[in-house]
């Protein structure tokens, strides 16, 4: 066979066509591209949900809102700054600093001059306004008015019969006044040698001044004592709510008072009691921590009368000389005058701002003296109604008071430890006595020539002062506790000192006053 016989001829294979690579690729990445957005929607709303992705609303901020905002703020300021040229503000630095302090702002700065301080009042009064400085000033006028109205004394308006009862005081009080002077006239032209050699025999007496008895008066502490006018008597008031009378010198007990169901703080004989008065008259008064007050004869042992219209502790008692009105002090801040003819209260007097603890009328009958808790004394005149004298000194509670036969001279003892003796005539204090080392209770002129005055204190002493001279002659121990509140008093020729201790009371012979 030959070379062209065995070849075999080629045959035409068919081709398999399997589309475009660039057709592909383009289908592919946007598959891709599909798949990834879905995912990342997924992921976009995964974050949302979470609060991991904020998405805006779609709200801008107009520009020109805040450039009219400032503008406003521009214009505004401008206005102040027009308001400040037109206030006037005084060039005087005081007046300056006052009104810094009116509106509140600080008087002065640090490194600030009265130019500087001007400017800075002026700007103030351009924002707040020129108005409010006068307003902060009347404000303040207003509460020193209100503040002046509460320190004023208050008068209550007074009845027909308390102007009846101020007639009568006055024609009883200027004959006894006329009298005293005619006495001290007299007294003024004894002898300058006389009157010293009597100064020392007294005063020698007084320093043998000498313990005469001791006597248990209650169970309870004695608060208060009183002899009566004729000195044959003696009234002891108690804690445990009796009253007791004494038979003087020997004391022996006559009569026990039952009426009161609490602590009794004052026993006082009238005037005319036991000398011209019968025994059935009213001839002692009392008081107690309850406000009550009543009125005793020398036949009962019940009371004959009580006096009400007292709504808190009535302290003190006090017989007018007349003998016709009872002066009564109370912790509602006022005391009272009351008239036993008409059987009526004729007077409220209020002028202190606490309790009023003690009163006492002059010898004449013309005025009367109140102390109070408040430190502060007052002597009103009882024809007019006026506070005539104001005793501010003490640094505590005025507990007691008395006045001098002289008329002229005021004692006050004092929670300071002090008793001050005031002159009435110029109105100041003459004298203060460092007279205690604890508190003052009470204190005492000699009811007849007040030459010589005694005080009680809570130091469980009582001292015999000079009257003028204020030295001490006397010292009189022998209580163990407090020597109680007006628990001494004097007779015609007697002393008499209480205690605290339950010890009753302590009594020591004066043997001068005879």
């Amino acid at each position: 066979m030959s070379d062209e016989e065995d070849a075999v001829p080629a045959v035409k294979k068919s081709r398999v066509f399997y589309g475009s690579l660039e057709e592909k690729e383009r289908e592919r990445l946007s598959s891709e591209m599909a798949s990834s957005a879905m995912s990342g929607s997924d992921a976009v709303k995964a974050g949302i949900e979470a609060g991991n992705i904020n998405i805006s609303s779609g709200e801008t901020l107009e520009m020109e809102e805040r450039v009219s905002e400032r503008q406003q703020e521009a214009l505004a300021e401008f206005e102040r700054r027009r308001r400040a040229r037109q206030i006037t503000v005084s060039t005087d630095d005081a007046e300056v600093k006052a009104g810094l302090r009116a509106l509140g702002e600080p008087i002065t700065l640090f490194g600030e001059g009265p130019a500087d301080r001007r400017e800075r009042l002026r700007s103030v009064l351009s924002v707040v306004g020129p108005d409010a400085l006068k307003k902060s000033r009347k404000d303040e006028e207003r509460a020193k008015r209100s503040q002046d109205e509460c320190q004023q004394t208050w008068y209550h308006e007074g009845s027909i019969s308390l102007r009846d009862a101020r007639l009568w005081l006055a024609k009883y009080s200027l004959p006894r006044a006329m009298r005293r002077l005619e006495a001290a006239r007299a007294q003024r032209d004894v002898a300058e040698a006389t009157r010293t050699i009597r100064q020392q025999e007294l005063h020698k007496s007084l320093r043998n001044l000498n313990n005469f008895c001791s006597q248990i008066g209650d169970d309870r502490p004695i608060s208060f004592c009183h002899f009566s006018p004729d000195s044959k008597m003696l009234a002891t008031a108690s804690w445990s709510g009796l009253c007791k009378l004494w038979s003087v010198p020997d004391c022996n007990l006559i009569r026990t008072l039952r009426g009161h169901n609490t602590n009794v703080g004052a026993v006082v004989f009238r005037p005319q009691a036991g000398v011209y008065l019968d025994q059935s008259d009213v001839s002692l008064a009392s008081c107690a921590a309850d406000g009550s007050v009543k009125l005793w004869n020398l036949k009962s042992d019940e009371p004959v009368a009580d006096i009400e219209g007292h709504s808190e502790r009535v302290s003190r008692v006090s017989w007018h000389p007349s003998g016709r009105f009872l002066g009564t002090t109370c912790y509602d801040n006022s005391w009272r005058l009351w008239d036993l003819e008409v059987q009526e209260e004729i007077l409220h007097q209020e002028g202190h701002s606490k309790g009023v603890h003690d009163l006492h009328f002059h010898p004449d009958g013309s005025l009367a003296a109140t102390g109070g808790l408040d430190a502060f004394g007052r002597v009103w005149d009882l024809r007019t109604g006026r506070c005539v004298v104001f005793l501010e000194g003490h640094l505590k509670e005025i507990y007691s008071l008395h006045f001098s036969p002289n008329g002229y001279h005021l004692a006050t003892g004092s929670g300071d430890n002090t008793c001050k003796v005031w002159e009435l005539r110029n109105r100041k204090c003459l004298y203060t006595v460092p007279a205690h080392q604890n508190l003052l209770s009470a204190v005492r002129f000699q009811p007849t020539d007040g030459h010589f005055l005694l005080t009680g204190a809570y130091d469980n002493t009582a001292k015999v002062w000079s009257h003028p001279g204020w030295t001490p002659l006397k010292t009189l121990a022998g209580h163990e506790g407090k020597v109680r509140t007006q628990g001494s008093d004097w007779s015609i020729w007697m002393l008499l000192l209480i205690g605290g201790d339950g010890s009753g009371m302590l009594m020591c012979r004066l043997f001068v006053s005879r």
